[in-house]
Parts: structure tokens; sequence; C-alpha cells
């Protein structure tokens, strides 16, 4: 019995949110009394791998084949169903990212395991029970998941559990996986990452405007002030449709769903739809000049006030506030 977590990598480096899904898995394996071990799939370099065990990594399988140096859903998920089976893992855990949602119910069925997609804290141990709770009905309530299945497989929301440095080194192991023809019948051409952004699912900081900025042309503050902050930027699905801001920006219930440590929303009424994608956020922060909006309900701090005159004093705040400091 050991657990098993599987490390996505982006473009050779591992994100924070794999060293999260590293730091959860290794708490999971201290409470079953077992040790950690790590399946990395693509070209990954050695120094890049060797981080892992800072964070509890025991052994690190490492894939590197050419017919797998893309991402590619059914070949990873059997890949990494095969490594399970190879150290006999009773859980698998792995980040519920873009690719990590699509993965996990492949690798459940693979091996016959239960499910727990979107976790948000440790398993409870209790008697004999594995209860795994998570995020439910679009993020507006939690649901407390008992897994009775031998294996059991958890995808980890990003941001959702604290990294944790354990100061080991872990032992890296080439892994020969069998790669079937039948799970490369979909290949994926390209990949287009936003490299010089911060990613939404792995954002602490978001800032997010909508149909309250009027038009494209007035985005470049909500730029200015999410670069000051080191944050990422969002948009309600409006400003998406009307093709002001890209879709991979938008967050809602049909979007992203996120879950930041500060949310900052500026023009959004807040409808349910949109609230559905953000309400894991740990303090959200609205700048409307509607009193009445949705989103002040739910908001941790509110402005009441236009965005074209409050958003301009904020950025001239942090820029006196950065040049003080």
């Amino acid at each position: 019995m050991s657990v098993l977590v599987y490390v996505e990598n982006a473009e050779g480096k591992f994100k924070k949110s794999i060293f999260e899904a590293v730091s959860y898995a290794k708490a999971i394996a201290d409470q079953l009394n077992t040790s950690l071990t790590a399946v990395s799939i693509g070209n990954v370099a050695q120094d890049e791998l060797q981080k892992l065990g800072n964070y509890g990594a025991a052994k690190i399988l490492n894939v590197n084949q050419d017919a797998l140096k893309s991402f590619i859903n059914q070949a990873y998920a059997s890949v990494i169903a095969e490594a399970a089976e190879k150290i006999a893992a009773s859980v698998v855990v792995l980040s519920n990212s873009f690719s990590g949602k699509g993965l996990a119910p492949r690798i459940a069925v693979k091996l016959n395991a239960g499910l727990v997609d979107g976790a948000i804290s440790l398993p409870e141990l209790n008697d004999g029970k594995f209860i795994v709770k998570k995020t439910a009905f679009s993020n507006k309530a939690f649901a407390y998941v008992e897994l009775h299945a031998d294996k059991k497989v958890i995808s980890l929301t990003p941001n959702s559990y604290k990294i944790v440095e354990a100061g080991g080194q872990a032992a890296i192991e080439d892994f020969a996986a069998t790669v079937k023809p039948t799970d490369l019948t979909a290949l994926i051409k390209d990949i287009v990452r936003a490299t010089d952004k911060v990613s939404l699912p792995d954002a602490e900081l978001v800032v997010s405007a909508g149909r309250g900025l009027k038009g494209p042309e007035n985005w470049a503050m909500v730029e200015e002030l999410a670069n000051l902050l080191g944050a990422a930027t969002a948009c309600s699905k409006p400003v998406s449709d009307a093709d002001w801001r890209p879709h991979s920006e938008h967050v809602g219930q049909t979007g992203i769903a996120i879950s930041p440590n500060l949310y900052i929303a500026i023009g959004i009424s807040g409808a349910i739809q949109h609230l559905a994608g953000v309400s894991s956020s740990k303090v959200i922060v609205v700048i409307n000049k509607d009193p009445e909006a949705p989103f002040f309900k739910v908001a941790d701090y509110g402005i009441v006030g236009d965005a074209f005159e409050i958003v301009p004093k904020l950025i001239e705040e942090l820029k006196s506030f950065k040049a003080n400091n």
C-alpha cells in the first residue's frame, strides 16, 4: 500500500498547484503510514524533478517517451494507472487542473477506484472510513464523500491546500510505460500557453472586470492594477462573449472555477452563474456603482462607486506604497 501523485508539468516546469498536490499527497501518505511516489510524464530536467523531494516525494517514476511528449488524455491516464499498479498504490492524487479534470475519472475507471474530484481538505479517517470534503452545486455547498473502494482517486482543487516543505530528497527511476496504439488515436497538435501571465487556476490574486467597464478599450487600468498586485486577470461571461477579453479569462459556472486568496471584482453585478465560479475565494472585494448589486451580499469588502474613479485611485495608492517600501 502506498500513495501516488501525478505531477503535471508545463513546458518542463512544475507550477505551484503541483507542489500543493505533492504536499497534500504526502499528508495522506503520513495518515496511512506509508510512502509517497510521484509519476512525471514528459521531458522534465533532473533538477526540476528533484524539487519534488522537498515536498515529500520519496521516489519519482520518470516517464520520458517520444509518444508521450504531448498531453494525450487517454494515454496519460493509462500510464498513471500502470504506475499505480506497479507500486500497489491505494490512493492516487492529482491536481484538479484542466487536464486533471479529464484524467481523474479515466484513472478511476482503469483502477476500479472510488473518485472525489475537487477535494479541498485532507481525508477524514475515522473507524475505518475514508471521507473527503469537496465543493458541490457549483461551489455553493460542500459535500462529504465516503469512499468504500480499496483504491481511491482524488483531484485537489488548486489553492485549497498549503505547500509544505519536507526537506527530503527523492530517488528518480526511469519508468518505461506501456503505450497502446489505441491510446494514441486522438493527438493534440499544439498547446498555446500564455507564458507572460499568471495562470488563473493557480493564481492567488485575481483582478476581474465586467460590463461596467463599457468596452475593451478601458481594460488598461484593470491590467495595470493586476500587474501591480502580481495578479491574474479575469472577466465575466458577457465580456468574453462580446470578445472584449479572451474566453480563457472567463470565470464562472460555464468558465473557469477559481479559489484565489483575493478576488477583486470590478463592474460585475454578481449573477449566480458568475458567483458559482468564484465563491471559493478566500476574500472577495467588490467595486460597483450600484449599491443593490448582488455581489455585495457575498463580498467581504465592498466599494460603492464608479470604477473609473476608484480603480485609478487604487493604482496610485499601490504605486505610492511600493515606492515607499
